[in-house]
């Protein structure tokens, strides 16, 4: 089994092979599958496996060792989830949002038009800049790549920006309307001033 996970990949595996295969390593020289069997049997699921007291897993002849072992992997996924979250933060609310702009727009280019990437669980893809107003195709060329479902344009500005008869409100007007035909949503457009808060464009009525 252990060259199946190395040639195929530990998704192709049912839960008692997985915990077979973690059993294995601090139960050497003996058939691990009664046990990883057993274990889910006793309670329920993989997951309450990992979950089961110390007491509760000495219960069925488990060492030290191997109880040390099965706390693991909730301490791992967590860690992993924390780093997820690090790189990929969710932008599903106006708070999120903000507290994303204000630790990366500092240092962004003025003036510069950024479109960020959401997938639909509005965690960010991507975050990168727009040259070019004339055209939206590069841009959902991007997003079907990154098979985002969600967009959210943003602009760092130094001056006064006005939001009726900026060429910016027209185009996130138009980019609304093409990403409603790619089946994509244009959360909002925010414009970022050190001067004021950020400046929501859907707030306004704008688009």
């Amino acid at each position: 089994m252990r060259h199946r996970v190395l040639g195929v990949g530990a998704e192709t595996l049912a839960d008692y092979e997985l915990l077979e295969m973690l059993l294995y390593y601090s139960i050497p020289r003996r058939d691990t599958k009664p046990l990883a069997k057993a274990l889910l049997n006793r309670f329920g699921s993989l997951a309450a496996v990992f979950e089961a007291s110390g007491r509760d897993l000495r219960t069925l002849g488990l060492s030290e060792r191997t109880v040390l072992l099965l706390k693991f992997p909730p301490v791992v996924a967590e860690r992993l989830a924390l780093a997820e979250e690090r790189l990929r933060p969710k932008l599903g609310s106006w708070e999120q949002l903000c507290a994303y702009l204000s630790g990366t727009m500092a240092s962004a280019v003025p003036e510069q038009f950024r479109l960020l990437y959401l997938d639909n669980r509005n965690r960010l893809l991507a975050d990168e800049p727009v040259d070019d107003f004339a055209s939206t195709a590069l841009i959902f060329r991007r997003a079907l790549a990154l098979q985002a479902v969600a967009l959210i344009g943003v602009q760092k500005t130094l001056g006064n920006f006005h939001a009726t008869t900026s060429p910016l409100t027209l185009f996130a007007r138009r980019l609304r309307e093409e990403a409603g035909i790619l089946s994509m949503v244009l959360h909002d457009v925010v414009i970022v001033s050190e001067r004021r808060h950020p400046l929501s464009l859907r707030q306004k009525g704008l688009f």
